[in-house]
């Protein structure tokens, strides 16, 4: 079987669902495999299941913790802190306690904004960095939020959900065809995206709190826009991977990642913004190629 097509049956018997913390703050993480851990950060509008189709690969050469961020998937939904410092130091509270030192951050969207973060805060644990297609908050190349044909459904809702109460108000009750028309509009091709997945990520999104709390982190970027500028003075000392998806980001990845990191490799999938659901495959080799998984295995 192809490790990257995601079964049921393979998955359970690899993996478990946890929940770490106290209640209202509650972190779900998928954990399994051996070896140096490695964290997968998902951003929105999805959940740890955007990274199902990497993580019995993965696993083979790592022990796999794929987290639900606050207010994301199944995790709690508290009301406050969501500037990416805030999440990044609740990670980390996640972290210390599974007794991680050092491990592999890969982020993926907003999982992009909170591991700069992650990043900047706590350097010395971690060991490599992987950023898939989304760029830091305050670092965003200008073309990015161009009003043009090619950008406007891909940029829009930037401006949406950083609106008070209004998503909420207009989404609810209709996550299905939300959900179905951003995942068309943001992907490439079809067919990637299964409709178990389809119907995982609406679940979620329609848990009481969900809109709001994947909301609060747009609500919340010039608070992150203004950290970034700070972390910023100091560069990022750690090897760190730039993927941007060919119908997404592409380029732009390594040239955002070049303004805040020395040590940057760049790499351009063959797909649009979901990466890890696109592009599993892809995103296998290059990440174990990245983390130089042959020199310890």
């Amino acid at each position: 079987m192809n490790h990257t097509t995601y079964d049921e049956t393979t998955f359970a018997a690899t993996f478990e669902h946890r929940m770490q913390g106290a209640p209202g703050e509650r972190l779900h993480y998928v954990i399994g495999g051996q070896g140096t851990p490695m964290l997968l950060v998902p951003g929105w509008p999805q959940t740890w299941y955007a990274w199902r189709k990497t993580m019995v690969a993965l696993a083979e050469h790592y022990t796999v913790v794929a987290v639900d961020p606050p207010g994301l998937g199944d995790s709690d939904k508290p009301y406050g802190g969501y500037d990416t410092d805030s999440v990044a130091r609740r990670l980390h509270e996640l972290t210390q306690a599974l007794g991680w030192e050092r491990f592999d951050f890969v982020g993926h969207d907003v999982g992009v904004w909170i591991g700069y973060a992650y990043a900047s805060l706590f350097p010395q644990q971690v060991r490599r960095l992987a950023l898939l297609d989304a760029t830091v908050p305050g670092f965003a190349p200008e073309q990015m939020y161009a009003f043009e044909s090619t950008r406007i459904s891909k940029n829009w809702h930037f401006y949406f959900l950083a609106q008070p109460d209004l998503p909420e108000a207009l989404i609810s009750g209709r996550e299905h065809t939300f959900l179905s028309w951003l995942f068309h509009a943001k992907g490439a091709g079809s067919g990637w995206l299964e409709p178990q997945a389809l119907a995982e990520y609406v679940r979620c999104y329609s848990a009481p709190g969900g809109w709001r709390a994947a909301a609060a982190y747009y609500r919340a970027l010039f608070e992150s826009m203004a950290q970034n500028h700070e972390h910023a003075r100091t560069r990022l000392k750690m090897p760190v991977l730039a993927m941007g998806g060919e119908a997404a980001l592409g380029s732009m990845m390594e040239s955002m990642a070049r303004e805040v990191a020395d040590n940057v490799t760049g790499a351009i999938a063959p797909c649009g913004h979901y990466i890890p659901e696109e592009a599993p495959d892809f995103v296998v080799e290059h990440l174990l190629g990245f983390l130089e998984w042959g020199e310890r295995s």
